[in-house]
């Protein structure tokens, strides 16, 4: 099979729509003023790298329940994306964009929710691993402080 023929998870619909994003949070970002350059521009960058890199991190674990964890970050970060557009519009740094930026999110939000639910139907790895997340089993640990430590001290299984 050849590269053009399967690639995995960037042959995802929610995928592409999501580098979509991306590339549409990245324009708006190098286009806001100098003061927005450690604030919103940053916020709005990270953002849309989430979503994009969360969705591919989701694909490539092997229980479904694993998978769904980062898809709903990325679907978190898709509001928060869209949000930073709002945030521009308000604050008039971009003028008549908002309707087509939200048209945008809102495709790539149904898509990523189609493939939600998807994901939550065909159940990858549950026969393996059951339909219970993955976890530790009897971990304790202690996250107290003790005065003069910096770090929590890590308490041992209980048997």
């Amino acid at each position: 099979m050849t590269e053009k023929e399967q690639r995995g998870f960037e042959d995802l619909d929610c995928y592409k729509l999501a580098l979509q994003v991306f590339k549409e949070a990245y324009r708006v970002a190098k286009s806001l003023p100098p003061e927005e350059k450690y604030n919103l521009a940053q916020q709005m960058r990270r953002a849309a790298t989430s979503i994009v890199l969360n969705i591919a991190e989701g694909y490539g674990r092997y229980h479904y329940l694993d998978s769904l964890r980062f898809y709903y970050y990325a679907r978190g970060s898709l509001s928060e994306t869209l949000s930073a557009f709002i945030l521009c519009d308000e604050a008039h740094y971009a003028q008549g964009e908002l309707p087509g930026q939200r048209d945008l999110c809102y495709n790539a939000l149904r898509t990523l929710n189609g493939y939600i639910r998807y994901v939550r139907v065909q159940q990858q790895g549950s026969q393996e691993y059951g339909n219970r997340a993955i976890h530790e089993e009897h971990a304790l640990y202690d996250t107290s402080f003790t005065e003069g430590s910096e770090s929590a001290d890590i308490v041992p299984p209980v048997p």
